[in-house]
C-alpha cells in the first residue's frame, strides 16, 4: 500500500529540483567584441523628394482666329528670342491694314485742304479741328490693323526649349487655343518641402549657419553637376501634409534639366561633436532601441537610448549613453540581461573603420 509522502520529503524534493535548475543555467563561452561609442564630428545627408521646373514655362497660344498656316520650328528644339514660330492665314489683316491705310491718306489729304480753306477764312476752325481728329482716327485705325495682322505671327518672347505641337499645319485654330509651350532650362527651380519641425531648426538657427548650398541626385541615382542654393520659402503650409515648400536654383548649362523632372535634394548637415555607434549594436524592444553596456565587471546590462540621426550603418546618439560606456557589439542574439561574458575590446576607431562614417 502507497502511503502519500510527507511535508519533509515534498520540501527536500524542492530544493534538489531547485538546485538541478540552478547548475543548468546556460553558461556562455567565446569572446564578445565591445567598443566604445565615437565622438566626432560629422555630417548627416537628408535627403528630399523634389520636383524640377523651369525658371520660365509657357503656354504659346494663338491670338487670332484663323488657319495656321506655317510652322518654323520643331519639338524638343532650341529656339531664340523673337524667332518666328507660326504663322497664321494673315491675309484677312493685311486686307484690314491696307483699307486702313487709305482711309488714312484720304483724311490727310482733306486735313490739307481745311487748313488751305482756313487760311482764307473760308471755314471756320472748328471744322479745320474735326479734320485733324479725323486723321488722328484713321491713324489709330492703320495701328490697329497692323496690330491684328502682328498677331498672326507668333514669335518666341524668350530662348527657350519648345514642347510638344497641340496642332498640325492647316489646323483651324481660334482664339486662346493652345499651341505648343516654351521652356527656359537655363537656370531651373527644384522645389522641395520639409516638415515643419524642420522648417523651426532652420529658421531658429543665426543666418550665417543656415545651409544654403545643396546638391541634386537625378532619377538615375546620379548626383547632378552644379550644385543649388536655396533661394526663398513658400508663404503657406501645406495643411494636409504638415510641410511647407522650399526652392532651390540649378543652373543648367548643358540643358540637361528639363521641366517636370523628378529627383532628390541632398541636404549635408554638419554635427559637431557627435556620438556615434554602429547600428548592429542596437536591439528595438516594441518602440524603443536598446544596447548592452558591459560594467567593470564585465556583466552586461540592457539600456534603452534615444536616436537622434541615422546615416549607413551607423546612429547618431542623443541620450542614454556616455563616451567612456561600454557597449556589445557582436553576439546580441546570444547573450541576456545580466550575464557575464568575455570580453574582446577594440578601440572605437578600429571598429568604424569598417563602417561608413563620413568625417567633419
Amino acid at each position: 500500500m502507497n502511503r502519500p509522502p510527507t511535508p519533509f520529503l515534498l520540501v527536500a524534493a524542492f530544493l534538489v529540483v531547485g538546485c538541478h535548475h540552478e547548475h543548468q543555467e546556460p553558461q556562455e563561452h567565446g569572446k564578445f567584441l565591445v567598443t566604445r561609442p565615437l565622438r566626432k564630428g560629422t555630417e548627416l545627408t537628408r535627403d528630399y523628394v523634389a520636383q524640377i521646373r523651369a525658371i520660365q514655362h509657357i503656354e504659346v497660344r494663338a491670338l487670332e482666329k484663323g488657319y495656321l498656316q506655317g510652322t518654323f520650328i520643331d519639338e524638343g528644339h532650341q529656339v531664340a528670342k523673337g524667332a518666328k514660330m507660326f504663322q497664321i492665314m494673315p491675309m484677312i489683316y493685311q486686307a484690314e491694314v491696307q483699307k486702313a491705310d487709305a482711309e488714312a491718306q484720304l483724311s490727310e489729304i482733306e486735313l490739307r485742304n481745311t487748313k488751305l480753306l482756313a487760311d482764307k477764312n473760308v471755314v471756320s476752325p472748328n471744322e479745320l479741328a474735326l479734320a485733324k481728329a479725323k486723321l488722328s482716327k484713321a491713324k489709330a485705325e492703320v495701328a490697329l490693323a497692323a496690330t491684328h495682322k502682328s498677331m498672326t505671327e507668333m514669335r518666341a518672347p524668350f530662348d527657350g526649349l519648345v514642347g510638344r505641337f497641340y496642332v498640325r499645319m492647316g489646323s483651324l485654330v481660334d482664339e486662346g487655343d493652345l499651341l505648343t509651350t516654351l521652356s527656359d532650362n537655363s537656370k531651373v527651380w527644384v522645389y522641395f518641402s520639409v516638415s515643419e519641425v524642420e522648417y523651426l531648426k532652420y529658421e531658429s538657427q543665426p543666418e550665417e549657419e543656415r545651409i544654403t548650398t545643396v546638391k541634386l541626385q537625378m532619377a538615375d541615382g546620379q548626383v547632378f553637376d552644379q550644385p543649388g542654393t536655396v533661394e526663398t520659402i513658400e508663404a503657406d503650409f501645406n495643411n494636409q501634409t504638415g510641410s511647407l515648400a522650399f526652392r532651390a536654383t540649378f543652373p543648367n548649362p548643358k540643358g540637361l534639366l528639363r521641366h517636370g523632372e523628378t529627383g532628390k535634394i541632398l541636404m549635408e548637415v554638419p554635427l559637431k561633436h557627435a556620438l556615434l555607434i554602429p547600428q548592429k549594436a542596437t536591439f528595438d524592444v516594441l518602440d524603443k532601441k536598446f544596447v548592452f553596456v558591459i560594467d567593470e565587471k564585465n556583466v552586461i546590462h540592457s539600456r534603452p537610448i534615444t536616436i537622434a540621426a541615422e546615416m549607413p550603418q551607423v546612429f547618431v546618439v542623443a541620450s542614454g549613453l556616455e563616451e567612456h560606456d561600454k557597449i556589445l557589439v557582436e553576439g546580441l542574439r546570444k547573450v541576456r540581461d545580466g550575464v557575464a561574458i568575455e570580453v574582446d575590446y577594440k578601440e572605437p576607431s578600429d571598429v568604424f573603420a569598417h563602417l561608413e562614417v563620413p568625417a567633419e
